[in-house]
C-alpha cells in the first residue's frame, strides 16, 4: 500500500512539474523581474482572507500565500480563480 502511495505522489510531480513556494516578499520580487507577468490569484479564507499567487518565471511555477492582498505590477496579466489547488 505505502508503494502505491509513494507512486501515485511521484505521478503528481510529474504532473505538476517544478512548483516553489516562497514567501510573499520573494513572489514580488520575481514578479518586478519579469515584463507583463502572468498570474493566477485566488481570494478566499473562513475566518480571514486568504490571497493565493502563482506565477512562472524561467521555466519554474512559483507560488504564494498571504493574509493581505499584494500589490500588483500594472503590466500583469491577471487570471482570476476561486481557488488554487497545490498538491
Amino acid at each position: 500500500m505505502a508503494a502505491a502511495a509513494g507512486a501515485a505522489i511521484a505521478n503528481a510531480i510529474k504532473a505538476s512539474g517544478v512548483l516553489v513556494r516562497v514567501e510573499p516578499e520573494e513572489f514580488t520580487k520575481i514578479l518586478r523581474l519579469t515584463k507583463e507577468p502572468l498570474l493566477v490569484v485566488a481570494e478566499g479564507g473562513f475566518l480571514s482572507p486568504k490571497y493565493q499567487y502563482l506565477t512562472s518565471f524561467k521555466g519554474l511555477a512559483f507560488f504564494t500565500r498571504s493574509s493581505a492582498a499584494l500589490t500588483l505590477p500594472e503590466d500583469a496579466e491577471i487570471i482570476n480563480a476561486d481557488r488554487i489547488f497545490i498538491p
